[in-house]
């Protein structure tokens, strides 16, 4: 049997997996359920001849004993001395959201779909690596090397506690792990090299409280934040448009610099849903938004900072009491794989053999971990490669083709061979 008619006579097993991890609701934030996806895996995986670790990331953010992450690395060594070809999936999820029409976690199969949150993002790709490696060691059980699959906390917050605290404890040095594929959802045909940069701020404006009848005997830090926004859209927005990249992003729009607005809170509280009362008449002291700040490998990190403080401090010069704190929250630098590393040449020729098409190369809008293990890892022979459409991340009635997955099982079944065979 070839390996690629193997792969397809795994299709019901590739499907009741992708079931089974959608149906449980591994929730980021806070981060539940994350033992009992690794503890499935490491019952499934050591069935199949791996040998398991379950790895909890003592003391990452969120880490806690009423949420402990939990991550599980699985590695099935060949007969002979080799490389080692590691698939990296995160196993958390995105809060549901409104507008399913379908349950979040049913799991629900619908001609060639599989609806749930995380189907494409990316727990079908999760599936996928999986049943590509148990077909290929089954096809193929001389190989030289290591295979190893890792199912990892945390991606969707920054992944410190999954691949990050796993790079800290070498589990990606180069000495260990030679070669990496990320089953994120960029679409069968599609290599991804790497990401664009992420800067994160929380940004305050200061006020003073005072009745709301008499507003002029306090300080509105709505109004500061007003001003803020104002700077924002006039002035950065403007100039982050002007400004495009050589990597090749999808989709195009995320070709420029750009940033969100992720949140924006300002004066009391909002009170629970069964409050009854008014609000109390109060003039806010206080305003705070959280900024996502995308930027380019052509743009420099002091310069992306700097540009938020020139305008603050703008603001601080040119506007009566206006006083703010700035607070940095996170960094992530871009990172690029070049296309003539191994793992992407690799790939790029499974693709054309298993689909009859050339790849096309882009680079991911948003990071994933691919940061860690370039990083901290300091292996660059990395890259994205997975099923699923990338559109679909994050959104309402959430789904992965069940031919993508078989399709992608296939070219990573096959890159294997490339890696992983005698010559």
């Amino acid at each position: 049997m070839s390996l690629a008619r193997r792969i397809y006579a795994k299709r019901d097993d590739l499907i009741a997996l992708t079931q089974s991890l959608i149906r449980i609701p591994t929730l980021n934030p806070p981060g539940r359920n994350y033992h009992d996806v690794c503890a499935l895996l490491d019952t499934r995986l050591k069935s199949h001849g791996f040998s398991t670790e379950m790895i909890r990331a003592h003391g990452t953010p969120g880490d806690s004993d009423i949420f402990p992450r939990w991550n599980l690395v699985a590695r099935r060594e060949g007969a002979t001395k080799g490389d080692c070809v590691h698939f990296n999936s995160h196993h958390d999820v995105v809060e549901v959201g409104q507008g399913w029409t379908r349950d979040p976690f049913g799991a629900e199969i619908d001609g060639d779909k599989v609806y749930g949150r995380g189907a494409c993002d990316m727990k079908g790709g999760l599936a996928a690596s999986i049943i590509a490696a148990e077909a290929f060691i089954e096809e193929h059980p001389d190989f030289a090397g290591a295979v190893e699959i890792s199912a990892t906390a945390d991606e969707e917050s920054g992944g410190y506690g999954g691949v990050a605290y796993l790079a800290e404890q070498g589990f990606f040095d180069p000495a260990r792990v030679q070669h990496v594929i990320i089953p994120e959802p960029l679409n069968k045909d599609r290599i991804c090299l790497g990401h664009r940069g992420g800067w994160w701020a929380e940004i305050e404006t200061k006020g003073e409280i005072a009745h709301g009848s008499m507003p002029f005997l306090g300080d509105c830090a709505v109004r500061h934040m007003g001003a803020v926004l104002d700077q924002f859209e006039t002035q950065l927005y403007p100039a982050m448009a002007a400004r495009h990249t050589q990597m090749p992003v999808v989709p195009d729009g995320a070709r420029q610099s750009t940033m969100n607005i992720n949140s924006i809170h300002g004066g009391q509280p909002e009170q629970s849903d069964d409050y009854t009362g008014l609000p109390a008449h109060c003039v806010p002291d206080s305003c705070r938004i959280v900024i996502d700040r995308r930027f380019l490998v052509e743009e420099n990190l002091e310069e992306v900072r700097g540009e938020v403080v020139a305008l603050l401090e703008d603001l601080k010069a040119n506007r009566d009491k206006f006083e703010y704190e700035m607070r940095e929250l996170n960094v992530v630098l871009p990172s690029m794989t070049d296309k003539s590393a191994p793992v992407v040449e690799t790939v790029h020729a499974a693709i054309e053999s298993v689909l009859g098409v050339a790849p096309t190369y882009v680079a991911s809008p948003g990071s994933y971990d691919q940061k860690h293990i370039d990083r901290i890892g300091k292996l660059r022979n990395c890259i994205a490669y997975g099923p699923g459409e990338l559109e679909l991340a994050h959104k309402p009635d959430e789904w992965v083709g069940i031919t993508d997955m078989l399709d992608s099982a296939k070219v990573m079944g096959h890159a294997l061979g490339t890696l992983l065979l005698p010559k």
